[in-house]
């Protein structure tokens, strides 16, 4: 059973479900974690603030509330609103607990600023607490299969862009990209956290956080997700 034990750098977390009962599950998983702190939303001096539960603590500061939680079926009206609610002020990185997701949506997820992807019939208490952590330090985390599913995609786009530019046409490329934020971006895209890709790439954990940090900054990028996505759909990686 995975466990955060240092209590010195606690990661604030909110939990967001349409029922009770799935709220209820991962706050069952997530209060035994000592290094989590399961906080209220809408936060105490809010509206209409809602109890988490015998784990919960008021929230308070500014490092309250670093990830969010969120449990939905299917991406509509409603999930996206409350995605859109919860990621307002680009404060919280979001884990998506889904139970499914179309092609199309994926990228539409990433957009709004998801930090990372969790199958819903894959949810185990390891791999939910993974997520939150490394999403609180700013990692992407993507499903094998999702990955697959975007590599599929772009594929399938770059086919069609072939058959439709005219020949000596330029294809539209992000501006300035250069190789060495592809290459982080290529590992990140393959389940690679900034510890991995920084002894692959033989630089230091901080060189390969300023590499994201400098490109996420000019290309007006949420995330490494929302990095990874951009550069797929322009055919980078």
């Amino acid at each position: 059973m995975p466990v955060l034990t240092d209590r010195t750098d606690r990661v604030t977390v909110t939990i967001h479900a349409a029922d009770p009962l799935s709220r209820a599950g991962v706050l069952s998983l997530l209060e035994r974690q000592p290094a989590v702190r399961v906080v209220p939303w809408p936060p105490e001096d809010g509206p209409a603030a809602e109890p988490a539960g015998p784990a919960a603590e008021p929230a308070t500061g500014p490092a309250a509330a670093r990830v969010a939680v969120m449990l939905i079926d299917r991406v509509d009206e409603r999930s996206t609103a409350e995605l859109r609610r919860v990621l307002r002020g680009g404060e919280q990185r979001v884990v998506l607990v889904a139970r499914e997701l179309r092609e199309s949506e994926l990228f539409s997820v990433v957009e709004y600023g998801v930090q990372a992807i969790v199958w819903r019939h894959q949810a185990t208490e390891e791999r939910l607490v993974t997520a939150v952590r490394q999403a609180a330090q700013g990692e992407c985390v993507l499903p094998p299969d999702v990955i697959g599913r975007v590599l599929g995609q772009m594929h399938r786009l770059r086919r069609s862009q072939r058959t439709t530019t005219p020949p000596g046409a330029a294809c539209t490329t992000l501006f300035g990209m250069a190789p060495r934020e592809t290459d982080v971006l290529r590992l990140i895209s393959e389940g690679l956290d900034t510890r991995q890709i920084s002894e692959k790439l033989c630089y230091s954990e901080r060189t390969v956080k300023n590499i994201l940090h400098g490109l996420m900054t000019r290309l007006r990028l949420n995330n490494r997700a929302h990095a990874v996505a951009y550069a797929l759909r322009e055919g980078y990686i």
